[in-house]
């Protein structure tokens, strides 16, 4: 089908994913339709780097076979849908490199289970999103990977504004859909990969319950941190995705839990009338941009506007959690990597004189900047007369983060507050200096190391007119209370329904 047919359909990018559902049943267009739509978008838009892989036959006939289920009466939730997964996940119909020169090339024989049950749903796979090298990163610009339409490895562009990083790891995800490239996308969290671009980009992005979602078939980073989650414009397409992505996977995944499936749509229209929201007044000291703080504090009004109080709380342990994060993800990525060394898994270097010298020019050829700093540390505060001062040590700071979380949720049914103490940065800004990416990851960090579903919303813009995310924190498994409290903030405002200038 041509472009120019597609655009008899000129509104389908700015409908929600629901709707875009709704209208596939109802067979008001069709999934080769909508599927064309968008492959005639993203091919619009390549500039801004999302995109590492895309098969428009693939998709297509995937969207043929989803109008043939259509028309035999489906009622997947998500049939025709189109979709994309961000690069972490491995996939049989495109390639996955999670963003490195490592795993260039190369095809996975199985699909990832969060891919599989997206698949299960109906879903029509548009590509593979640029993420930063194994997801290590606040901007996404550590990726080694090209991104379609270019001829070498560039940063992605945030859509707000071209200059400026879209957040990381899961930046092209984030970034595909504020451009509104796909209604929704696949991402992963492991400090605030989610949540973090989700509020530079001015969309919904939703970090589940560590072990909510299974892990078998994505690509580890730090397994003990690791969750993957969703992109979409509101917390109504969140909880559509979520109740399709999460669920047991027993025999897979030995950090999967053993809960039910559940429809984190339910409920979403309820009023919050009495709703206790805790404020941290560790999110709100020094160091928070202006900006930031005026579209939280507004935000916050809003939901006392809608029946919640507000509560003072404490999270003392705040300031730890960023030594705490970069002691215990360093040190599980220096395990999880040790098996690409041109043996097991991985690029070889082609010039060697043994194996030893096989395994340093393969890792020193295959592994990009951020990666090989994480490995260092990681190997080091494992390694004999450091594990007990450092790793023993954060292991017990975690779980005192942990309980500060359970002390506060005595007080409070969701914990809110900023994502980032600033908006997005311009492209390079921190490239000489790693640890201001690592900074602003302040907020996001203590809720990965306590294991707590979190999200981000969009709650107005800061300095320089880009997108600001609230982010609300819940208890375990609460994932639908953070979903109902975003939803109805969603339907007294509409910062989520805006969309960048030339989108």
């Amino acid at each position: 089908m041509s472009a120019a047919r597609s655009e008899s359909h000129p509104a389908l990018h700015d409908m929600s994913l629901r709707a875009l559902a709704q209208a596939l049943r109802s067979r008001q267009v069709s999934a080769l339709e909508v599927t064309e739509h968008f492959l005639a978008r993203m091919r619009q838009h390549q500039s801004l780097g999302a995109f590492l892989a895309v098969d428009e036959e693939v998709s297509r006939t995937q969207a043929r076979l989803a109008d043939e289920r259509l028309a035999a009466g489906s009622t997947a939730p998500l049939e025709g849908v189109p979709f994309a997964h961000k690069d972490i996940f491995v996939t049989r119909d495109f390639p996955t490199t999670a963003g490195s020169r490592m795993l260039a090339g190369y095809r996975s024989p199985f699909d990832a289970t969060v891919v599989q049950r997206l698949a299960d749903a109906g879903v029509v796979t548009l590509g593979k999103l640029n993420c930063d090298e194994f997801a290590m990163g606040s901007a996404n610009e550590n990726s080694a990977a090209t991104p379609v339409g270019f001829d070498a490895p560039v940063p992605v562009r945030n859509p707000w504004d071209r200059t400026r990083i879209p957040g990381g790891s899961s930046g092209g995800s984030a970034a595909a859909v504020a451009a509104r490239l796909v209604p929704g996308a696949t991402g992963t969290d492991t400090g605030g990969s989610i949540r973090q671009p989700a509020g530079f980009c001015g969309i919904t992005g939703v970090k589940p319950t560590y072990g909510r979602a299974s892990r078998y078939g994505m690509i580890a980073f730090a397994s003990s941190l690791d969750q993957a989650g969703v992109f979409a414009r509101s917390a109504d397409d969140c909880a559509l995705l979520l109740s399709s992505v999460c669920g047991p996977d027993l025999d897979r995944d030995s950090t999967s839990l053993d809960r039910p499936t559940e429809d984190f749509a339910q409920g979403l229209d309820a009023p919050l009338d009495g709703l206790r929201i805790g404020l941290p007044q560790e999110f709100f000291g020094a160091g928070l941009a202006p900006g930031v703080r005026a579209a939280v504090d507004a935000a916050l009004k809003e939901y006392e506007k809608l029946g919640a109080r507000l509560v003072p709380i404490r999270l003392p342990r705040t300031e730890l959690a960023i030594p705490v994060y970069y002691i215990i993800a360093p040190a599980e990525a220096s395990s999880n990597l040790s098996r690409f060394d041109g043996v097991k898994f991985g690029h070889r270097a082609r010039q060697y004189e043994d194996l030893l010298d096989m395994y340093k020019k393969t890792r020193a050829e295959g592994f990009g900047d951020e990666v090989k700093r994480r490995i260092m540390i990681g190997t080091y505060v494992l390694s004999h007369g450091y594990y007990d001062a450092y790793y023993l040590q954060a292991q017990k700071i975690r779980r005192m983060i942990a309980d500060d979380f359970q002390q506060a949720f005595k007080d409070c049914d969701v914990i809110a507050g900023p994502v980032a103490p600033c908006v997005a940065w311009k492209i390079g800004a921190h490239r000489s200096d790693p640890l201001a990416d690592y900074l602003a990851d302040i907020f996001t960090l203590p809720a990965s190391l306590a294991g707590l579903p979190g999200m981000s919303l969009p709650a107005g813009f800061g300095e320089d007119g880009m997108p600001v995310g609230l982010q609300l924190i819940g208890n375990y498994f609460q994932e639908a209370r953070l979903l109902q409290a975003a939803h109805r903030f969603q339907q007294a405002t509409d910062f989520h329904l805006r969309s960048p200038a030339g989108i």
